[in-house]
């Protein structure tokens, strides 16, 4: 059993990316407590970085490790789960050479000055998933999407979506109407000026409607929002200086952070894709949005995980280390905006609470929703020190927050929520739950409304899935 070294210092948490994931095939979960609920009954996928070193030599950055995507499948017999490695061309080709060949988001290229340059980055398939009638596709944030068998999870290669040639790229924050089907989402181009596509779906992810949009500079645009008949892009102040980038520094090195730019918010008509407004206030930077609605009055009430600056990129670049030691706290803050101007008429934190990996139901995306899961910090958890260590729930209705009372060394992963297919009313709420005591990772069943509360079921997995990122709830 794989043991953290009381002399490296290192917390619990490092013990999940301490050694690659190990892939299992179709296996049937054991139950270690509790029960499957009746009603919970579907698919959870999640996707995440499980590999973060290759032939001795770690990754630069937590964004940079291979993709790994974990189906657990809820059925009247119990539960199976399967894990496998997302087989990209990078993937496979460093497999092969047992060593790393590429350069990402927070490392370059190994080897001499040139291939530095000339050496593309490899599409790690890491960030996220979407669940289509035929298929899942394994998001990244600068690439086309990867196919894979919804079942066995084989890899079937990089997919265009009908629209996406030349190697545009197809980001890993969609947002699906639930209501109606469609699929939105975006890519940024780079260049001296990047370019925002945005691209427009039908249920089965065929892009049917895009447009692209000049952007000022080279930032970094992570997600976006769905609110009503709008897409709502806040453009942190942070951009790409490409002179270090040409000296040899990873790209994630050498974006800087520049206050004096403001947010930028731009909105666009989701059934034309044009734009409706463009405006700035103050700075900010978020990773991610909750979620976006209008009220009675057509103002779109925007919510988000806010960061006061950018230190949260260099906590990630300490993740594959094992070791942090940068406080980087995002708490729910709540934007308030005249779509057809652009004008913020307010902005309120709405918890002092860390808030990451937000969540709502599927059928709220784009309209108001009671409530808002999250990853959290258990209360007096040194923040530089540790990764998200609790899941939360807050309600709007009636301003309270619930969150989980894990015992030390536990680290779930971000909460799904799932409807109960019997009764609408109620909601699962599914995490990967990562033991640094035992080094083992099992599933966790939580009822919605009691999340103080023990889990409802737990199973246990074959092996440790690494700390991931983001995933999706598809149900029968």
């Amino acid at each position: 059993m794989y043991t953290i070294s009381k002399q490296s210092n290192k917390k619990a948490w490092a013990g999940a990316i301490a050694e690659p994931a190990k892939e299992f095939p179709l296996t049937q979960l054991p139950i270690i407590s509790g029960k499957i609920p009746n009603g919970l009954r579907g698919k959870l996928y999640r996707n995440g970085p499980a590999r973060l070193e290759r032939g001795g030599r770690r990754m630069g950055h937590w964004f940079d490790g291979d993709g790994a995507i974990l189906s657990v499948n809820f059925t009247d017999g119990g539960a199976t789960a399967v894990y496998r490695y997302v087989q990209t061309t990078g993937y496979k080709q460093e497999a092969a050479a047992d060593k790393l060949l590429y350069g990402n988001y927070g490392m370059t290229a190994p080897g001499a000055f040139w291939n530095q340059l000339l050496k593309p980055v490899k599409n790690a398939a890491n960030t996220s998933v979407i669940a289509l009638p035929d298929k899942l596709l394994a998001l990244w944030e600068a690439g086309r999407p990867h196919a894979l068998d919804l079942q066995t999870l084989e890899t079937w290669g990089e997919d265009d979506l009908g629209e996406l040639n030349k190697g545009l790229p197809y980001s890993a924050h969609y947002k699906r109407d639930d209501q109606t089907g469609e699929i939105f989402n975006f890519g940024i181009i780079p260049g001296l000026n990047a370019k925002l596509n945005i691209y427009k779906s039908d249920a089965t992810g065929k892009i049917i409607q895009q447009t692209t949009y000049p952007l000022d500079g080279i930032p970094i645009v992570h997600d976006f929002v769905l609110a009503g008949q709008y897409l709502v892009f806040c453009i942190p102040p942070v951009r790409l200086n490409f002179f270090p980038v040409l000296l040899g520094s990873s790209f994630g090195d050498a974006l800087e952070w520049k206050p004096q730019l403001g947010t930028q918010i731009l909105v666009f008509d989701r059934q034309t894709l044009s734009l409706v407004s463009r405006s700035e206030t103050k700075p900010w930077f978020q990773w991610h949005f909750v979620n976006g609605h209008l009220d009675a009055s057509g103002s779109a009430i925007i919510d988000i995980a806010c960061y006061e600056d950018f230190q949260t990129n260099q906590y990630l670049k300490e993740v594959p280390t094992g070791k942090t030691h940068t406080s980087a706290q995002s708490t729910l803050t709540r934007v308030h905006l005249q779509p057809q101007t652009g004008k913020v008429t307010s902005i309120e934190q709405i918890l002092d609470r860390h808030c990451e990996f937000p969540k709502v139901p599927d059928q709220n995306v784009g309209q108001a929703s009671r409530y808002t899961y999250f990853s959290s910090f258990s209360k007096g958890t040194d923040i530089s020190q540790e990764l998200v260590n609790a899941i939360a729930r807050f309600d709007f209705q009636t301003q309270t927050l619930v969150e989980t009372n894990l015992k030390p060394n536990l680290y779930p992963s971000e909460p799904q929520p799932a409807q109960d297919a019997q009764n609408p009313q109620q909601n699962w709420v599914i995490t990967v739950v990562y033991d640094g005591n035992s080094h083992s990772s099992e599933v966790w069943v939580f009822d919605s409304d009691r999340l103080d509360a023990e889990p409802v079921c737990q199973l246990g997995l074959p092996s440790v899935i690494p700390h991931g990122f983001h995933g999706t709830w598809n149900p029968v």
